[in-house]
């Protein structure tokens, strides 16, 4: 197998520096505790000294810290010259951990409007549970603050269209926490798609298993879980009202009343990656299929899911097929692939780089025969071999292309790097509310089709279900 030439090997990488150089101080700093990528003060966790001083100050609040509100905000705070000023959340453990993580001086609330109403907010990032994003986003933009908003964007298609008409009528920086679209791993594969490293692409094909209960969202509830320590109706919101119930509460993805399932929790990321790598708006047909079939919990969404998907041909792209699938319970363990298929070579994005795999092309059809009579066959034979003579032991040769993404280097840093640059700069993000709803809403007719077991249609254009069946959302109620 051949190694991939220097040139493209220098190029990825210079395409690295330039994409990343953002976030590339704060990589400098990761090697450190913990303590030293967090922190209140400007620049706290950039570890760039005078970078962080001459930065010019973007202050910050994450509303919702669990898992993924603190993964994102210690990403920020990479960044020079980032803040973070408050931090609201439901349950009263994570107020207290915030202090302890971040600095004691921090502003800790349950109610999030708290955090809207202060000027020395510039930017929020939203990591709540789904049914929540779309409220506190429109609510947040209306404030004048720029958004960070956690994929999917909403919890149904129609709350996308409110966010888009709300991020383009108050001019706001939004970007959607899928941060595909920052890396250079990305950035390369796309590059190397539009310059027919694979040929023409026929079809797109990625999984995503696991085998674990904490990738099956079995998150640990902590013992002191109560309606005095969780605030359950500013919780519950616009789902349907019930008694406190901790498990619903922590567990929040395993219900369609809070979450939008392995599609909006999975799915929309490798949506994100399609979209972007092929420039295409989104997918036609929506059909999937799947249930619930190992984690019998009391959860509502399927913790098995395939779907298949029909991209029609676009002056971005030819029409290709999308097959996507998740599975909670692969005996294998985690596993994943993300594959552009064409006629000359597939490539294969992973966490660490791109793959692009190649075989020689035949040289010659080859032919079928042996039912013909005698005749027959040895004419046909002794015209094929004067166009194709006969090569007796000839190997039929293949090789591979990688590009390895920068040691050390971080997308999430990066996509938050750049969220950071827009809001100094106000200049617009791919990933904004357009594209986060075209992202989302065939994950959200992934569930609608599971459970209406038929096929859902897609206009991408105008970000609408055109089948007529069915509510465009996620949740039954």
């Amino acid at each position: 197998m051949a190694p991939p030439s220097e040139p493209s090997r220098r190029d990825f990488l210079k395409l690295a520096a330039t994409a990343a150089v953002a976030a590339s101080a704060a990589s400098a700093a990761s090697a450190a505790d913990d303590k030293a990528v967090v922190g209140c003060g400007k620049g706290a966790g950039a570890g760039a000294g005078a970078e962080a001083t001459s930065a010019k100050r973007v202050g910050i609040a994450t509303i919702g810290l669990g898992g993924q509100g603190n993964s994102d905000t210690k990403a920020m705070l990479k960044t020079p010259g980032v803040e973070l000023v408050a931090v609201a959340d439901l349950y009263d453990g994570r107020l207290k951990r915030a202090r302890e993580v971040y600095c004691d001086s921090l502003v800790t609330t349950r109610d999030y409007k708290e955090v809207l109403a202060r000027p020395d907010v510039d930017a929020v990032i939203i990591a709540t549970p789904d049914h929540w994003h779309s409220r506190i986003a429109i609510e947040a933009m209306n404030a004048g603050k720029d958004v960070y908003v956690e994929k999917p964007m909403v919890h149904s298609v129609e709350e996308g269209r409110q966010v888009v008409e709300a991020q383009r009528r108050t001019k706001r920086i939004l970007q959607v926490g899928s941060q595909r679209v920052s890396s250079v791993v990305y950035h390369k594969a796309k590059d190397l798609l539009a310059a027919g490293a694979i040929g023409e692409l026929n079809m797109v094909e990625a999984w995503w298993n696991r085998n674990s209960a904490i990738g099956a969202w079995q998150y640990t509830i902590p013992p002191d879980a109560s309606p005095q320590t969780v605030d359950w109706e500013r919780f519950l919101g616009p789902a349907p009202k019930r008694p406190f119930d901790a498990t619903r509460f922590f567990r929040w993805r395993n219900y369609d009343d809070y979450g939008t399932g392995v599609a909006g929790d999975l799915f929309v990321h490798l949506f994100t990656g399609v979209h972007f790598v092929t420039g295409s708006l989104g997918p036609t047909r929506v059909m999937a299929t799947g249930g619930i079939r190992y984690w019998k919990d009391g959860r509502d969404a399927p913790d098995v899911m395939l779907g298949l998907f029909e991209y029609p041909k676009t002056a971005a792209h030819p029409e290709f097929t999308l097959s996507l699938r998740v599975d909670f319970a692969a005996g294998a363990g985690g596993e994943d692939a993300f594959r552009f298929v064409g006629p000359e070579g597939i490539m294969n994005i992973g966490r660490d780089g791109i793959t692009i795999t190649k075989r020689e092309p035949e040289k010659e059809p080859g032919y079928t025969i042996d039912t013909f009579s005698k005749a027959i066959q040895d004419a046909y034979l002794a015209d094929y071999r004067k166009k194709y003579p006969e090569r007796k032991n000839e190997i039929r040769t293949g090789r591979e292309e990688r590009y390895e993404r920068p040691q050390d280097y971080n997308e999430t840093e990066a996509h938050t790097a750049n969220f950071v640059e827009a809001v100094r700069t106000r200049t617009p993000v791919v990933e904004d509310s357009v594209f986060g709803l075209r992202a989302a809403g065939p994950a959200l007719l992934c569930n609608a089709s599971q459970r209406e077991h038929r096929e859902v249609t897609w206009d991408a254009e105008a970000m609408r279900r055109t089948d007529g069946g069915g509510v465009e959302t996620t949740s039954t109620r």
